[in-house]
């Protein structure tokens, strides 16, 4: 079975980004994939050094990561880049967890730019012989069309997340379907 991992790069206890892989995972699993999240903002993952063997969680993550088919890279902008959080996560992985390895981007954006995160991801992923999926997905104004989920009547149906604008519901369901499309191809 084919495993997609999304990464949520966002520390906020109501993170836009990590709703925002629930929806694209859910469309993962619908398309016949196991799916996984790794919330950055709930495991041990110290500052990277690169004079340090395994700090915290840094080893079980890597071989999450490694494991997957797929991965689904979600960051918050922060300063027109990714988060510093997954940047962290990211200095740990290299080409030895993502080689072979199909990879979709999101970004939300509290604001309206969230071109140069993506171009920024696309880049470093490249660095590390990912296989960046042509579908990827920016969410400008997050927090007006992503709910989190939890509160009675602004969620789903099963009270999970959602996105109330459908082009982008659409948009972000695919890219969790492309991703798994990618991922079965590399895995031929």
């Amino acid at each position: 079975m084919t495993r997609i991992v999304a990464v949520s790069g966002s520390r906020s206890a109501d993170s836009t980004t990590r709703a925002a892989l629930r929806v694209a995972l859910d469309a993962a699993a619908d398309a016949g994939a196991e799916t996984d999240l790794i919330d950055l903002a709930t495991v041990d993952l110290p500052l990277y050094h690169p004079d340090e063997g395994e700090q915290g969680d840094s080893e079980a993550l890597k071989r999450r990561v490694r494991e997957a088919d797929g991965v689904l890279a979600g960051t918050p902008v922060y300063r027109g880049s990714y988060s510093s959080t997954f940047k962290n996560f990211h200095d740990f992985c290299g080409s030895d967890e993502y080689a072979d390895t199909a990879v979709g981007l999101l970004a939300t954006a509290g604001g309206g730019s969230y071109g140069g995160t993506l171009e920024h991801l696309r880049s470093t992923f490249r660095n590390v012989h990912a296989w960046t999926v042509p579908h990827e997905v920016g969410i400008r104004g997050a927090s007006s069309v992503v709910e989190t989920g939890g509160t009675a009547g602004t969620t789903g149906p099963d009270g999970g997340p959602r996105i109330t604008d459908e082009n982008l519901r659409d948009r972000t369901e695919r890219l969790g379907r492309v991703v798994v499309e990618h991922a079965e191809r590399l895995g031929e």
